[in-house]
């Protein structure tokens, strides 16, 4: 490709990005993974010598199946898809198309796998793993039964400072996915968990990070540091699950839902804009169901 060809990609996708940041609000890894996803396009079209921004829909599905062809997996090619509609759909909000080519496009049907989860006795377990008075255990188990009890992302979490739980009400104030804000009720034994920790968290430290939850140095944890702490007390705990920060969003959902929560509130809690998303979890009390009754039932 030329310089000047290249330059034109990169003028093409930083616009694009602007417009996913700015005006849709995603967040940086999204917009990073679409700009990818587009990236690859617009170079695949200029070695063809056509106008990315007007492409045909004949060749967008070229572009699907070349890549198809080189191994990419359906979930990689449904985002694919979804990059290409937000381009095109963005070049036609410009007036550069009278309408997009990728509307009606369709990527690989997903076999829709049911997240993983921990039983009630399992997670009972975990949380009760961090058990040692140190400040990274009162830590770690207020982290824990934040998670549970509230259904964060891990990034949520991270994210939190201290005033944004209100321990006399018993909320925690969320800001999730593309910066929409949310209030999550939190039962009484993670406030207490949260109420000891943030007594370690004053006593120890005299010019913290802003951020809730904080190393040993007073800065805030990663996202790598919380998820080796999390397998070190899952391997305490005696768990054979392979566990990661999600497992605990998957198991406050499914145990609510278990337990009769109405999809609605699951849905509002856990921050999803679609209500399709959370019906996975009524998929896995049903397997729970079907499992016990193939299990208990004299003709099962």
């Amino acid at each position: 490709m030329t310089d000047e060809g290249t330059t034109a990609v990169a003028e093409a996708l930083a616009e694009f990005a602007r417009y996913l940041s700015l005006e849709r609000g995603l967040s940086p890894r999204t917009v990073e993974a679409y700009s990818g996803d587009v990236g690859r396009f617009l170079v695949w079209a200029k070695t063809r010598s056509l106008d990315a921004r007007a492409a045909p829909k004949g060749a967008l599905d070229d572009f699907l199946w070349d890549e198809r062809q080189r191994g990419l997996k359906p979930a990689s090619l449904q985002r694919l898809v979804g990059a290409l509609r937000s381009f095109f759909a963005y070049q036609a909000v410009e007036g550069r198309l009278s309408e997009s080519p990728a509307e009606n496009l369709r990527g690989p049907r997903r076999v829709k796998r049911l997240p993983r989860h921990l039983t009630a006795a399992e997670a009972a377990r975990l949380l009760a793993a961090p058990d040692t008075g140190s400040f990274d255990d009162v830590r770690d188990r207020a982290a824990l039964e934040l998670l549970y009890a509230a259904g964060l992302r891990i990034s949520e979490l991270l994210s939190l400072r201290p005033e944004s739980a209100n321990l006399q009400e018993g909320w925690v104030r969320v800001m999730g996915k593309g910066a929409k804000e949310r209030m999550v009720p939190v039962h009484a034994r993670a406030l207490a968990a949260l109420r000891l920790y943030l007594r370690e968290r004053e006593s120890r430290f005299k010019n913290p990070a802003p951020e809730l939850f904080l190393g040993r140095s007073g800065r805030a944890i990663s996202r790598g540091q919380f998820w080796r702490r999390l397998r070190a007390l899952g391997r305490r705990a005696g768990l054979s699950t392979p566990l990661h920060p999600h497992l605990l969003r998957h198991t406050f959902a499914t145990h609510l839902i278990a337990g009769g929560a109405d999809l609605r509130s699951v849905q509002e809690m856990l921050g999803h804009a679609d209500l399709s998303t959370t019906q996975i979890y009524t998929h896995l009390d049903v397997a729970a169901l079907k499992a016990a009754h193939a299990k208990n039932h004299p003709r099962g």
